[in-house]
């Protein structure tokens, strides 16, 4: 007789409220199709191995999207601030800012000065509803992808398991933009919607809803994934290198005394973020300015219209511009990447984890494993 693990009920309760939404049965479906020809293939003793990777997804998620969460509503007045600061060329343009912005403090002064303290958190409620699930799914397709992969450094080589730490990484981000990016268009123009208007002194926009009513009246759905296509080169070398080296770096720094202190997961997080958020940081500039043009009678023809015009009339320096706030916003990404591991090992280690996983995960000697009654 095979023996069978059961699922946690927490994981089982997570699958189902996922899978009861409506992306989350598109998700679980494409999940199912892809593993569908091993259980075919394999038998039923396949079946272990299908909970297993299910559990593991449902886990993943959950952890990286509550520590998303708080972490980037933390970051969001910075946040804020660099899509000023990154934009203003555009902003100036359209005669939405009186002025240039000459650095992070004195965006943060003007800020506060014509829009108070509520409004750094200004489009916060997007970045949270967008984060949770971007980071969420990011981590569990990243150990999906992952599988698929199946390099060992051990077997295949240090270049070979290096490679595919990238490579799950970059999927992981492309997939997941597919599905939010429209979030990301609306967290930028709530965020770069500054009150500095000479014209009327009122903003743009009134909300969330108001943002998509307006882009879909003038752009239609297009109008709601302008700048995608760079999007997904910026994602791909940014969720490559941020995944890639920090898995890659992980078992070679934290080792010994720091294996499981949490401010050494934390700055290696940082050197991380930093370095990834700098190299792909153009391929966002773009994509941010054209974002902002939808709704607009003067649009970018594509990415390399863009690139072209900016650095005509702004010089290449604008592509950076809001870079170090961006450093700053590394801060959030790398309590990401620490808090992941610090819940990971606590949901590990701790007493009633254990106890739950000796109730639940006890091999039972059925053909076909059904979980226990829930008391």
């Amino acid at each position: 007789m095979r023996k069978m693990q059961m699922q946690e009920p927490f994981s089982i309760f997570v699958v189902f409220a996922i899978a009861e939404s409506g992306l989350g049965k598109g998700i679980l479906y494409c999940y199912y199709l892809t593993n569908s020809n091993l259980v075919d293939q394999r038998g039923k003793g396949q079946r272990s191995m299908m909970a297993k990777h299910s559990e593991k997804f449902s886990v993943d998620f959950m952890m990286g999207g509550a520590a998303a969460v708080v972490a980037k509503s933390a970051a969001a007045p910075i946040e804020r601030v660099k899509l000023l600061l990154q934009n203003q060329g555009e902003l100036m343009k359209r005669g939405q800012l009186q002025r240039p912005y000459v650095g992070i403090g004195d965006c943060f002064r003007r800020v506060f000065r014509e829009e108070g303290v509520s409004s750094f958190w200004r489009g916060n409620q997007a970045n949270v509803i967008r984060y949770f699930p971007t980071q969420a799914f990011n981590f569990a397709f990243k150990g999906y992808y992952k599988s698929l992969f199946g390099c060992s450094k051990e077997k295949d080589g240090y270049v070979k398991w290096f490679a595919g730490n990238v490579a799950s990484g970059s999927a992981a981000g492309a997939t997941t933009s597919l599905f939010l990016y429209h979030l990301d268009y609306a967290r930028t123009r709530l965020g770069t919607d500054a009150r500095e208007c000479p014209i009327s002194g009122k903003r743009q926009f009134d909300g969330l809803i108001d943002v998509y009513r307006k882009t879909l009246s003038t752009d239609g759905i297009a109008g709601l994934y302008r700048g995608f296509g760079v999007s997904i080169f910026g994602i791909t070398l940014y969720r490559g290198m941020y995944f890639g080296i920090y898995d890659t770096m992980k078992p070679i720094v934290l080792v010994g005394p720091i294996q499981d202190n949490f401010l050494a997961s934390f700055f290696l997080g940082w050197s991380v973020t930093t370095v990834s958020g700098v190299c792909a940081y153009p391929f966002d500039t773009l994509r941010r300015r054209m974002m902002l043009t939808s709704g607009q009678p003067v649009k970018y023809r594509s990415a390399m219209d863009a690139f072209l015009q900016i650095i005509r009339t702004e010089g290449f320096a604008a592509l950076f511009r809001g870079v170090t706030a961006n450093m700053l916003l590394g801060v959030a990404g790398a309590g990401v990447l620490a808090g992941y591991d610090q819940l990971y090992r606590i949901k590990k280690h701790s007493s009633v984890s254990n106890a739950i996983l000796a109730v639940y995960d006890s091999p039972v000697q059925q053909e076909d494993a059904v979980p226990r009654k829930l008391l």
